[in-house]
């Protein structure tokens, strides 16, 4: 029958960073629930046993797979743009010091090629290049290829908004494809720039502005060399550790959590304001403030939410390493749509025991896309003959759900997490919805400005 400040249904990522934020830089005081067992709701990661839970009630898993300490597997397959903002609000709330990170190992992408008259068609996985030397040396492109991709990555690299002599004629408002046509990309290079490099999922970035589709290739090219060849880094033991992080800020500056614990009703007074949950338990809280995970709020109240579409995510449990990515222990594997003729992208993430993931001579490979037909199953076709043969598949299909505007009643909804495969605009849209609460927004840049001194000081 407590008071609090605000009363945050889901210790998903989003949800556990906002409640952090408030606890830390607003003092706000928090009651977080959760109707699961573990934090992370839909960015958690699972035991063994927790996993066999979720997928397949009753049964048990095999003795061969190990101990539950062995596993950490994630629900979703995403990494962390070294260069990117979540990196940074991280190390601006210090939750950055309750991680161990490693690097990812490498970016492939898919390409589908036609063969010839000595070749038969087939699909070729090719490591995206991570400086001038590996574009030189790419299977990706041939020799003048090379050499215009080499002139664009220059173009990209002293590419300015503000400062037009960098822009080569070419407006920050005109469509992406200009900038293609100007330096005479072919269509698979064109491919892997928009759909590895600058991480879009569709080939509308052709037609999207130059100044936003530069800022996504800027921030690739910033989050290499950060902490090795690679843009991406991943959290030691799992993407939950990042939920987990933000919950421990929480309680420091006095957030309450209870785990087990469901939503039975929300509770609004006579002009229609949130003013409490009522648990499955009989338990009361107030507050008058709401911040809830999607699905809470589609169970109370439909109406408050929209489905964009569905997200299907394979879990796969392999015993070997993918195919042509020279055994890395990590990879984030890419399939443009237009190479397999489709509308949205593929994504996979690969990773093993190195990352405290799974058993020592197991891998694990994460499967993402939207769901176009009525058979996602066989949509993820591309990805099982990339990946080779599968030891177990663990399948959701879920919404990606969509608040649908409205504050007058003070409660606030997060988005659920697209296909992407990183937590770039999951943390933007944290950010405007912190902004939305308080009035306040964030100022990531002096963090890597601290960043940028401390190292010149060293």
């Amino acid at each position: 029958n407590e008071t609090y400040d605000a009363i945050v249904l889901g210790t998903g990522l989003k949800e556990c960073m906002l409640a952090g934020l408030l606890a830390k830089m607003e003092g706000k005081k928090i009651l977080q629930i959760d109707r699961n067992s573990y934090y992370g709701a839909e960015s958690a990661s699972l035991n063994l046993t927790n996993l066999w839970k979720n997928f397949r009630e009753g049964k048990t898993p095999p003795k061969q797979y190990g101990e539950n300490r062995d596993w950490n597997v994630d629900l979703i397959p995403k990494f962390v743009m070294a260069g990117g903002d979540l990196l940074k609000l991280l190390f601006k709330t210090g939750v950055i010091h309750y991680l161990e990170w490693k690097i990812i190992d490498g970016t492939y992408v898919y390409q589908w090629d036609e063969g010839g008259l000595f070749s038969s068609a087939k699909g070729n996985v090719c490591k995206v290049p991570a400086n001038t030397k590996e574009a030189i040396t790419s299977d990706l492109m041939g020799l003048f290829e090379k050499n215009r991709f080499k002139n664009f990555l220059k173009y990209v690299e002293d590419w300015e908004e503000t400062i037009p002599k960098t822009h080569d004629k070419i407006k920050p408002e005109e469509p992406f494809k200009q900038v293609i046509k100007k330096f005479g990309l072919n269509d698979n290079t064109a491919d892997f720039i928009g759909h590895a490099v600058a991480l879009e999922t569709t080939d509308e970035f052709l037609e999207k502005p130059v100044k936003k589709v530069m800022t996504e290739l800027k921030l690739y090219q910033n989050s290499i060399g950060r902490y090795g060849e690679s843009p991406f880094i991943y959290p030691v033991y799992g993407l939950s550790g990042l939920a987990e992080g933000f919950s421990r800020l929480c309680a420091l500056y006095g957030g309450t959590y209870m785990l087990n614990t469901d939503c039975e009703e929300i509770l609004y007074d006579e002009s229609g304001k949130f003013k409490g949950i009522k648990t499955k338990g009989g338990e009361v809280a107030y507050s008058k403030m709401l911040i809830a995970d999607p699905t809470y709020i589609y169970k109370q109240n439909p109406k408050k939410v929209k489905s964009l579409g569905k997200i299907i995510r394979c879990i796969c449990l392999l015993n070997h390493p993918i195919n042509k990515t020279k055994n890395m222990a990590s990879t984030q594997i890419i399939i443009p749509q237009r190479q397999i003729k489709r509308k949205n992208d593929i994504f996979i993430a690969t990773l093993n025991h190195t990352h405290c993931v799974c058993q020592n001579g197991y891998y694990l490979a994460i499967i993402s896309t939207v769901v176009e037909t009525d058979k996602p199953i066989d949509e993820l076709a591309p990805a099982f003959k990339v990946i080779g043969d599968v030891l177990e598949t663990f399948v959701t299909i879920s919404d990606e759900w969509e608040p649908v505007e409205s504050t007058d009643d003070n409660v606030i909804v997060t988005r659920s997490f697209s296909s992407v495969s990183h937590f770039e605009h999951d943390t933007v849209n944290v950010l405007e919805l912190f902004k939305k609460i308080t009035g306040k927004d964030i100022n990531l840049d002096e963090e890597e400005n601290k960043e940028k001194e401390t190292k010149e000081n060293k």
